[in-house]
């Protein structure tokens, strides 16, 4: 029995996952708009937002560009900029820059079946990661 329930979860995490991953880009140069659950904690989002920056770190190292990020005024948008930043990275929201390498970053914060998905996105890379 527990193997039909592991399978039906795993399922349906699944489906998830696909709805959500197929409607998150709007073109092939553009981001969703972020978002996130404001129930989230302080604490939590900060912890979430960290793990988060260090795996974008390892793919586009830290501090290499100017993160322009659009935040929706959740926890969690608060805790990604200040993450961002405490890695070194210059954030801005709508400020044109001069020359810098601009590296636009989208959100997505959602909580299914008691965990907490989390989806970062870039132009070229997505990453991922359920917390519990």
């Amino acid at each position: 029995m527990s193997v039909v329930r592991l399978l039906t979860h795993f399922l349906a995490l699944t489906v998830v996952a696909a709805l959500v991953g197929g409607c998150q880009t709007t073109g092939t140069d553009k981001l969703v708009a972020s978002s996130a659950p404001p129930e989230i904690s302080g604490p939590a989002a900060s912890a979430i937002a960290g793990d988060m920056v260090s795996r974008l770190a390892e793919h586009v190292g830290p501090g290499t560009g100017t993160i322009l990020l659009k935040p929706d005024g959740s926890p969690f948008g608060g805790a990604l900029e200040a993450s961002l930043k405490a890695w070194g990275y210059a954030v801005v929201s709508d400020q044109k820059t001069d020359g810098e390498k601009l590296i636009p970053l989208a959100y997505v914060i959602d909580s299914y079946d008691g965990q907490v998905l989390a989806r970062l996105s870039t132009g070229s890379l997505d990453l991922g990661r359920a917390y519990t």
